[in-house]
């Protein structure tokens, strides 16, 4: 008892009261609880990374794979019209000249659509639209930052 007359007061005012036994192992266990989950959340993410970090190598190979075989494609086609154009003329110079005229006609026309598109970019409206998006991508931050519950009103 102290001087109040109180049995459940500490002797002294230094000392405290002892924590309950089930408080502490209590903490012990929510602290290895949160140590579980969060360890299991960065291994997945660990494991995210790797898997995404694999598509890319299998993505950029898929594409060189693709791009292989769209070549081989194209060269098997102007390969058989080569042919086809020579049984019909009768003669392959004439089949190759043909060929030729018409991969230049395909050469002039992507030149004059890149050079219609580049007019479309010089024009004052696109120029402006095309200057705002510019602005608005050096103004904008390098990170976003998500707000808080202080920035929400």
């Amino acid at each position: 008892m102290d001087q109040t007359g109180r049995d459940d007061a500490p002797a002294s005012p230094d000392e405290t009261p002892p924590a309950p036994p089930g408080l502490l192992e209590d903490l012990g266990r929510l602290g290895r609880a949160f140590q579980k989950l969060f360890g299991a959340q960065l291994r997945l993410l660990a494991t995210e990374l790797g898997l995404a970090r694999a598509a890319v190598h299998w993505l950029l190979a898929a594409g060189l794979v693709a791009t292989v075989a769209a070549v081989g494609f194209g060269l098997t086609l102007l390969g058989l019209i080569g042919w086809l154009l020579a049984q019909w003329f009768g003669s392959w110079t004439w089949a190759l000249i043909v060929m030729a005229l018409l991969e230049l006609g395909v050469l002039l026309g992507a030149i004059v659509l890149f050079r219609r598109c580049m007019h479309w970019m010089t024009l004052p409206a696109t120029r402006s639209e095309w200057n705002a998006i510019m602005q608005e991508t050096l103004r904008r931050p390098k990170t976003q930052e998500p707000s808080g519950p202080e920035d929400n009103p």
